[in-house]
């Protein structure tokens, strides 16, 4: 009994020690693509503004979604690129995260026609995905809170894309603590997801993201 608690033990800690290790990698190999407001002078040519869903409570965006936008928005008024790409859940008709974040850009100044919805981005994995074979993006920013940026970059990264990222954390949110830990864990499952490579839920016809975004419309 004792050697089965000792061996099932040493697993354990085997185990911990490799999530730890990958949870460690993802972050290190990333974290010199996160760059600062006095940064964004330094991009050039970047193809369009990434930003992540995040939730939406009704017809608004969740406050973790609001302050993703404004920093898209704020990006985009500070000319890094022209071009957005709204990547979210809109996988049933009564739950449409991209519709919202497009208006939402839309009454902030920023036109429709660049706007690109990507009504397919389940997760993050296949949002970066998604950007790079349906929208053709090869250099992005991608927006999203700095937890959130270290699995993201990793995954543009081994997707072949030349990827920057922006945080955006202005507040702090309910849950913080568990989103860090849970993201260890989501760290672990894109990485070895990045291994595989397994095309995302859809892909479809492309729309290049130098195109016109009134193309993704859908209403």
């Amino acid at each position: 009994m004792k050697k089965v608690t000792m061996i099932l033990a040493i697993i354990v800690v085997i185990l911990a020690l490799i999530i730890l290790t990958i949870n460690l990698y993802v972050k290190e190999t990333t974290k010199k693509q996160i760059i600062n407001n006095s940064d964004y002078t330094k991009l050039e040519n970047i193809d369009c503004i990434i930003v992540l869903g995040a939730g939406i409570w009704g017809d608004k965006p969740s406050p973790m979604l609001e302050d993703r936008l404004l920093e898209g928005i704020n990006l985009y008024n500070n000319n890094v690129s022209n071009k957005i790409i709204m990547s979210g859940d809109h996988g049933r008709e009564e739950y449409d995260e991209v519709n919202i974040m497009k208006n939402y850009a839309i009454e902030k100044g920023v036109p429709s026609e660049n706007i690109f919805m990507d009504h397919a981005g389940f997760s993050t994995y296949e949002s970066i995905y998604r950007a790079k074979e349906i929208f053709k993006a090869k250099k992005v920013v991608i927006v999203t809170q700095k937890y959130h940026l270290y699995r993201a970059l990793y995954i543009a990264n081994q997707l072949g894309l030349e990827a920057y990222g922006v945080g955006s954390d202005p507040r702090k949110y309910v849950g913080a603590t568990y989103r860090e830990l849970r993201e260890i864990l989501a760290r672990d499952k894109d990485f070895i997801k990045c291994i595989f490579k397994p095309e995302p839920t859809y892909l479809g016809e492309t729309i290049p993201v130098s195109s016109n975004g009134n193309a993704t419309n859908d209403k």
